[in-house]
C-alpha cells in the first residue's frame, strides 16, 4: 500500500484527510514543518500533502528543505492551502511543490492529483 504523508496543524483537517484516504492508502502525519520533514526522511512516503501556513518552519521551508536532500528530493510533494491570491501557486511550485490544491478540499481534484503523481493503478 502507499505511504501518504499528510503535514497539516489543524487537527480537524488532518483527521478529514486521513478519512478520506486511509482506505487506499497508508498515512502518515505530522503536525509542522519540522516533524513532517522527519516523518518524511524517516518514513519516505510516496507522496506529501504538505500545508503551508504551519507553526514553527512553515511548509513552503520544509518543502525546499526536502527538496535540497538527496533521500527526498523526489518524493512528490502537493500544497495544500487557503492560498489562493494570484501568484500563490507559481510560488509554491517555486519551492519546490509539484502540484496545488486549495481548501476546502475538493475530494475528485485530490484523488485526480493523487492518481497522477502517483501513476497508473493508485495503490499499490
Amino acid at each position: 500500500m502507499r505511504k501518504i504523508l499528510i503535514v497539516e496543524d489543524v487537527e480537524y483537517n488532518r483527521d478529514l484527510l486521513v478519512q478520506l484516504l486511509e482506505d487506499e492508502y497508508e498515512t502518515l502525519t505530522a503536525a509542522d514543518g519540522a516533524s513532517g520533514i522527519e516523518v518524511a526522511v524517516r518514513h519516505r512516503p510516496d507522496l506529501i500533502l504538505m500545508d503551508l501556513s504551519l507553526p514553527g518552519v512553515d511548509g513552503w521551508e520544509a518543502t525546499r528543505r526536502l527538496k535540497a536532500r538527496p533521500e527526498t528530493e523526489a518524493i512528490p510533494v502537493i500544497a495544500l492551502t487557503a492560498h489562493a491570491m494570484q501568484g500563490d501557486e507559481e510560488r509554491a511550485r517555486a519551492c519546490g511543490c509539484d502540484d496545488y490544491l486549495t481548501k476546502p478540499i475538493d475530494e475528485d481534484q485530490l484523488f485526480a492529483k493523487l492518481a497522477r503523481l502517483l501513476g497508473p493503478g493508485g495503490p499499490s
